[in-house]
């Protein structure tokens, strides 16, 4: 994987680079819309790649692993060829969902030993067998395991956590160097920067990852809890710490706001189910703020769905009629609505990337914060 560095804003940390991996080039700040289980749910490749300028999708291990499963997907060839996706794939570890299961999973030196949500059955993810699974899942870039520490942790929790992140760093990435893709392609190892909202954890954890060279790194443990200040203040922190030549990649998050702010905090990739997730309940981000789509204000209303003028879908579909199908209980009310915050988030990023090369980033986005989280 390459990375480089097309233009900086000099009022923020903000960048605009350019990922080169096998599988295709990604222009950055990118968000990755996320495919937990080989699919962005409710939306076609076609739609992803055409009207939302999908450059990079993302999949989850811990899903995938339990389902197709590893025999699956060995078979088929990897995820590319199982999902017809042709442009780059991210995998996370599978952590947060095993993070996420707090009440069926144990955490030892070992790895991390959990019952499936499918079916309760127990399986371990050790470091050396989740870079095995990454291996068969074939994805462009690889997580390392490590356990995403709770926002609220005391110090001590977080501390005691942190250790064993990085234990499981070192063992993750010498069976990583030590064994090969499997597909003809090669794939690239992030380090994940844990720390919870511990200053002087988070810089521990930058000064551990650095000593393997990675060629990118990853920042986990924020928007799990935390205020939303704290986040921006560990991404304030990491900003100078981590290298200037590497992507950067904010882990889970977030709303259009946290996008611009990490953006403005050299963040470089993001993901999220925010807006899929949020899409399918009625909820839509515009370039003028938030929409609740099923409120009786907008069934009268035919203007398209962005107040701006733009749909960012293929077809101009109005308000009114987006609120009749999701009242109707149309399964097409989830898709649009899905395809619409997708292809919005990717407008925005690229916009994000436009302002950044013209030199205007800091204004432009000040303006933006302004609207985005603005109830219409």
């Amino acid at each position: 994987m390459k990375f480089e560095v097309l233009s900086r804003d000099n009022a923020t940390g903000a960048r605009r680079g350019r990922i080169t991996t096998d599988h295709g080039t990604i222009e950055t700040p990118i968000f990755m819309p996320v495919g937990t289980v080989g699919s962005v749910k409710g939306v076609y490749h076609k739609d992803l790649r055409e009207d939302i300028h999908a450059q990079i999708i993302l999949g989850n291990t811990y899903h995938l692993y339990l389902r197709p499963g590893l025999d699956i997907l060995r078979r088929a060839g990897g995820l590319h060829a199982f999902t017809s996706w042709d442009r780059p794939i991210l995998t996370d570890s599978g952590g947060f969902q095993v993070f996420s299961l707090a009440q069926s999973r144990k955490l030892t030196e070992d790895g991390c030993i959990f019952q499936s949500h499918i079916d309760g059955s127990r399986h371990i993810f050790t470091p050396e067998n989740n870079v095995d699974t990454q291996r068969i899942i074939g994805a462009d870039i690889v997580m390392a395991l490590d356990e995403c520490c709770p926002g609220d942790a005391d110090y001590r929790y977080a501390e005691k956590s942190l250790g064993l992140t990085q234990r499981w760093l070192e063992r993750c990435i010498r069976h990583f160097d030590e064994t090969e893709p499997l597909y003809g392609y090669s794939q690239t190892f992030f380090p994940i920067v844990q720390g919870c909202v511990y200053p002087d954890l988070r810089l521990r954890a930058v000064e551990h990852a650095l000593r393997f060279d990675r060629e990118g790194y990853a920042i986990g443990g924020l928007a799990v809890g935390e205020p939303t200040e704290k986040m921006y203040e560990m991404l304030e922190l990491l900003h100078p710490a981590l290298p200037q030549d590497k992507p950067r990649y904010l882990m889970g998050v977030g709303t259009p706001v946290n996008l611009l702010e990490g953006i403005a905090r050299g963040v470089d990739m993001f993901d999220c189910v925010m807006p899929t997730r949020n899409g399918r309940n009625a909820m839509l981000f515009t370039s003028e703020g938030i929409i609740h789509i099923k409120n009786k204000k907008w069934a009268d209303d035919f203007s398209p769905l962005d107040p701006d003028g733009t749909s960012f879908v293929d077809h101009c579909y109005t308000k009114a009629y987006l609120r009749h199908l999701f009242v109707a209980g149309e399964m097409l009310a989830a898709q649009i609505a899905s395809q619409h915050n997708l292809a919005f988030y990717l407008h925005l990023v690229a916009q994000a990337r436009e302002h950044i090369a013209a030199g205007d980033f800091a204004t432009w986005k000040e303006a933006m914060v302004r609207k985005l989280d603005t109830k219409l």
